[in-house]
């Protein structure tokens, strides 16, 4: 675990931290790592709550406002600075062509999706994200199964997750991107432009860790491209 603890100890200025970590079998056809060959350990960096959003609006501050996509550039960069010290290859989700960092955290952490989607933590709740991953050419000292976790939503009956939006974007059957975006653009979308989406407010776990409005209608103008 010292070379996971030393990267976590890395990440801490940026309020980012290690989510996971999977070692890959030679069989499993993992994407290259750092020597062009097939990687041997992806190690999941993401947030936790909202303590990078005082380190990314300070950067953001510094001449960069005007930068497309801030949050994925500022998450690309600390972690491309950890890769350099540490000899990984930096990836981010909005890499092309794209990775699956869904299925790798719910490998690396045993979650599974909530109704909007959402992995759901028994922790964090919805309030925690993926922002990129460093691939090892050699193995880490990663748990070799991801721990067993209660699933929160199995329990929650009133599923309140499914009724907030004034919009009925979400649902049992699916999500009507089309009805949610035409919403949050409208007049009557006002709520969800500045304190984020109702329905993932609504859910009551992991409320400690909900993100503050502010990031919360950052995240959702960047969604609806407003």
């Amino acid at each position: 675990m010292d070379d996971i603890a030393h990267i976590a100890a890395a990440l801490e200025p940026s309020g980012l931290t290690v989510r996971g970590a999977i070692n890959f079998s030679p069989e499993e056809g993992a994407p290259p790592g750092p020597d062009g060959g097939p990687a041997r350990c992806v190690l999941l960096i993401g947030n936790v709550g909202g303590t990078f959003w005082p380190i990314f609006q300070k950067w953001r501050a510094e001449g960069r406002a005007s930068i497309r996509n801030p949050l994925d550039n500022w998450s690309a960069e600390v972690i491309a600075n950890i890769a350099k010290v540490f000899g990984a290859r930096a990836v981010s989700p909005s890499d092309r062509p794209f990775l699956p960092f869904q299925q790798w955290a719910m490998r690396a952490e045993g979650l599974r999706p909530s109704p909007l989607g959402i992995l759901m933590h028994p922790r964090y709740g919805l309030w925690h994200a993926y922002r990129g991953a460093l691939l090892f050419s050699r193995p880490l000292d990663a748990p070799e199964k991801a721990p067993t976790v209660p699933h929160p939503c199995d329990s929650c009956v009133a599923k309140p997750c499914l009724h907030a939006c004034p919009a009925s974007a979400h649902s049992l059957t699916g999500f009507d991107y089309s009805c949610c975006v035409g919403h949050v653009r409208s007049a009557n979308g006002t709520a969800c432009r500045e304190v984020g989406c109702l329905d993932r407010n609504a859910c009551p776990y992991g409320a400690q860790f909900r993100y503050p409005a502010d990031l919360q209608a950052f995240l959702m103008a960047a969604y609806a491209r407003l």
